[in-house]
């Protein structure tokens, strides 16, 4: 921990108190001293261990740090560091958690942000500069050299620190290293000015300015020219704290990244209205942790408090954030936060010209460029406030004129994903688990059904990002992914990062084979930069999916993941699983039909299984995703067509018949007219756990990873978490082309009004002749009829009957094209009412 224009005040008097923290202390730290017993210390200068632990506790909880009498925050410093200086390194290792993955992160954003300055055509001047604030011994920056070459990669590295005896460590170390290009600064980070020193006049020669004139007349820049400022654990420990924060606006360039790392306590009760956070994930600290971690931290002038961290959040915008727990010390909470300017992209006075361009990507609306970018473009913001707005836009603008930074996706290297209030019960109902690993859509016979081409402006469902991919791979104009489950979308962002930052070899074992051992690694150093913050924060704490040695991998996640299951369970309870393995691996539909017929058929069918397993409602819920609306249909279907040949089911076994004859109907021509081994990736992934380069899906070829890893190959996606109607209710009118509601339709109520009003939004948002594609758990869905009074005509292209197998996965019994046809007359005042668009005031 690192003292920087801080005092180290005096501990208390208490005698009976210091002996109880003493004894704690012993507890804590001998295990750590005898962890780390026997290491020797790469500093020659430097005590040996058992002595850097010892001096590290005598200094910490029984020296007085009082100082001289001159009682100045230097010689306070001084009085706390001066006797274990050259141990500090060596007590730091275990206590100081989260250095090493704040160091990977920056440098993942600042290299990011550089290959999208060559992406975009503007000059690089490949000039870095790195001011390390509270950098004590200087390990942060011998550190770095872990991610890049720190003498090259930097053309300046400023180590600014108020303790004497660290710098002096820092100075050893920097030239046993040889590194010419670090600069040791001892002053107050409040006083530090970079170009004091970028200008070539040494500080020493500056003459002595009166503060006064200082304050009244030189008024620093609102931005400086520092790529890169970071501060490792001692933010916690400057008691004059706000205005060290102040002091790095001036510090940090337009374009550049501030890096800070440390402990806190919170209660979610501080944070839970924010929208600027990146994130609410393992945030919350419990009662007793807040008060045993703040009283424990306390006695040694460690500062825990909220209004820390809160007051940086507040002065900057947020990239990426990061919740952990050093586990190795009682579960010490700490967090990583990433951050840049508060303006995004600060070229101008105002931040209008990103807000109006995101805002412009959600909602298809022409985006307005303005010649100046002062009050002509306020003026035209003004003008069309009438106009269709993004929630994006609308709560931009109301953080604005809180002067609030903007929400963290205003600040992210892509605006692929769309803001969104993650803390809405319509989003917290899903736990933060996705139900599909991988998307149960044919994206082959989508191809040939819609024939994307080069001017269509589509509309998707998410669910596991699968078609859209492929959508992209086609190169559409635009795709708008939509999914209300957060975590599906987080998995479609992973998937887009993954084109953007890994080579095909990374990204195959990620989404082919479902594991790869080295995630974590590539999350924080390759993905990050293209991942939003809550995507980034879901994927680091669930990176076990991929690197867990006994899981089996990402196909083994999801609600989905209780239907492979069920099915590997009845194939061990069978005795199927070498029948399974030969299914995988036949060359010829002969000899997939004889094992089918045969082995697997007699069992998987069993009306046994269907009746415990399959048929229960909460199974086909959790496992499937089927909803209630869905499964009446199914039984609707079946008892009341000649779908089922022979006599009807009994009206308590409705439920269990349908299923039975739906699982036939689904997986008969499945195994007849598909070769699991080689063209069905659907199955065979349930079977199998992973797919193959023989059998993947469309998205895991190598050309279109080739294809979509271009730069700006991504540019037209955009991933919103909502309803489909809430999405499709701001696209501007006429804009869309296709819209592919997969199976959504299904879940509304025989007859709602709800579902009238989605057919009108879609009539609204589509072109004229532009497509509705659905597929449904029925032959003859009863909301057909609905889209044929809605200005579409009506056309199934596809149908199960006759044991047909209509694509690889044969799911929903039949498939649609509506097509727009005439428009609908303007909305009446009522439906404008209902389904209007709340705006707040535009002044920014």
């Amino acid at each position: 921990m690192d003292f920087l224009g801080g005092n180290k005040l005096p501990f208390g008097t208490d005698l009976e108190i210091k002996p109880l923290y003493a004894g704690i202390a012993v507890a804590v730290l001998g295990g750590a001293c005898l962890l780390s017993l026997g290491r020797k210390s790469k500093n020659d200068d430097a005590p040996g261990v058992l002595r850097s632990f010892i001096l590290f506790f005598y200094s910490s909880f029984l020296k007085p740090h009082q100082g001289d009498s001159k009682a100045s925050q230097q010689d306070a410093l001084e009085s706390f560091y001066s006797n274990q200086a050259g141990a500090y390194d060596a007590t730091r290792k275990i206590l100081l958690r989260g250095r090493e993955d704040m160091l990977a992160l920056v440098v993942a954003q600042l290299d990011a942000k550089t290959q999208l300055d060559v992406d975009s055509g503007k000059v690089n001047p490949n000039k870095r500069i790195w001011v390390d604030v509270g950098g004590g011994t200087g390990y942060n920056i011998e550190s770095m050299a872990r991610h890049v070459d720190v003498p090259t990669y930097f053309s300046r590295v400023y180590l600014v620190d108020f303790s004497p005896s660290l710098c002096e460590v820092a100075r050893k170390r920097f030239e046993r290293l040889g590194w010419k290009n670090v600069v040791v600064v001892c002053e107050d980070a409040r006083k530090f000015r970079l170009e004091d020193y970028e200008n070539g006049m040494s500080p020493r020669t500056n003459p002595i300015r009166s503060p006064a004139l200082s304050y009244l007349k030189q008024q620093r820049p609102e931005h400086g020219g520092a790529d890169l400022v970071t501060m490792s654990y001692s933010l916690s420990m400057i008691p004059d704290y706000y205005s060290v924060v102040d002091s790095v606006t001036s510090l940090l360039s337009s374009g550049g990244v501030f890096g800070v790392v440390d402990f806190y306590v919170q209660n979610q009760i501080d944070f839970s209205f924010r929208n600027y956070t990146a994130g609410f994930l393992d945030r919350h600290v419990n009662a007793w942790s807040r008060l045993f971690w703040r009283a424990w931290f306390d006695f040694d002038r460690v500062g825990l408090e909220p209004s820390r961290r809160d007051y940086l959040e507040y002065k900057f915008g947020t990239i990426l954030n990061l919740n952990g727990r050093n586990r190795t010390l009682g579960y010490i909470p700490y967090y990583v936060w990433v951050g840049c300017q508060k303006k995004p992209f600060a070229t101008s006075s105002l931040p209008h010209e990103i807000i109006e361009r995101i805002d412009a990507m959600a909602t298809e609306s022409p985006y307005l460029t303005a010649v100046n970018q002062g009050d002509a473009l306020s003026r035209a913001i003004e003008r069309s406030a009438p106009e269709i707005r993004s929630k994006a836009f609308i709560t931009a603008v109301q953080n604005l004129s809180a002067n609030l930074p903007l929400p963290s996706f205003f600040y992210q290297n892509h605006h692929w994903r769309i803001y969104y209030d993650d803390q809405l019960q319509k989003h917290t109902q899903f736990n933060d688990e996705y139900i599909y690993a991988f998307t149960w859509e044919d994206a082959r016979v989508d191809e040939r059904i819609l024939k994307i081409g080069p001017d269509d402006k589509i509309l998707a469902i998410t669910s596991a990002g699968d078609n859209i991919l492929s959508y992209l791979a086609q190169s559409p104009a635009r795709v708008h992914a939509v999914d209300l489950n957060p975590t599906q979308n987080h998995l479609l962002e992973l998937k887009a990062a993954a084109y953007t930052a890994l080579p095909y070899e990374d990204f195959w074992k990620i989404f082919g084979d479902g594991k790869h051992p080295e995630f974590r690694h590539l999350l924080v150093t390759k993905l990050s930069p293209h991942l939003s913050g809550r995507a980034f924060q879901y994927w680091l704490k669930n990176t076990q999916i991929f690197e867990s040695k006994s899981g089996l991998g990402l196909y083994d996640t999801g609600g989905s993941r209780h239907a492979i299951r069920a099915m590997r369970w009845v194939s061990r309870l069978f005795g199927l699983r070498s029948a399974v393995k030969q299914m995988l691996n036949t060359k010829t539909l002969n000899e997939q039909r004889e094992i089918w017929r045969n082995k697997i058929r007699p069992a998987l069918m069993s009306q046994l299984v269907c009746n415990l397993v399959v048929a229960q409602e909460s199974f086909l819920w959790s496992a499937l995703g089927v909803p209630k609306n869905q499964l009446a249909m199914i039984e609707n279907d079946h008892a009341n067509s000649d779908i089922v040949k022979g006599p009807k089911p009994k009206a308590k076994n409705t439920r269990s018949h349908a299923i039975w004859h739906y699982m036939v109907n689904t997986l008969d021509p499945v195994a007849e007219e598909t070769l699991l081994s080689e063209d069905n990736p659907y199955y065979y992934v349930c079977l199998n756990g992973s797919f193959s380069k023989k059998c993947h899906p469309h998205y895991l070829d190598p050309e279109v990873h080739a294809k979509l890893s271009r730069p700006n190959a991504l540019d037209g996606l955009r991933i919103h978490t909502d309803e489909v109607e809430e999405v499709i209710a701001r696209i501007m009118p006429g804009t869309l082309t296709i819209a592919v509601v997969m199976d959504s339709m299904d879940w509304f109520d025989n007859g709602s009004q709800a579902a009238a009003t989605q057919v009108t939004k879609l009539n609204r948002a589509l072109a004229m002749g532009g497509r509705v594609m659905l597929r449904s758990s029925a032959l003859s869905p009863w909301y057909i009829k609905v889209f044929e009074s809605h200005g579409f005509s009506a056309k199934r292209s596809g149908a199960r009957l006759d044991g047909a197998c209509i694509d690889r996965v044969n799911m929903y019994a039949s498939c649609w094209i509506c097509t727009k046809v005439e428009n609908l007359p303007p909305p009446t005042p009522e439906f404008e009412r209902n389904n209007s668009v709340d705006m707040p005031s535009l002044t920014i």
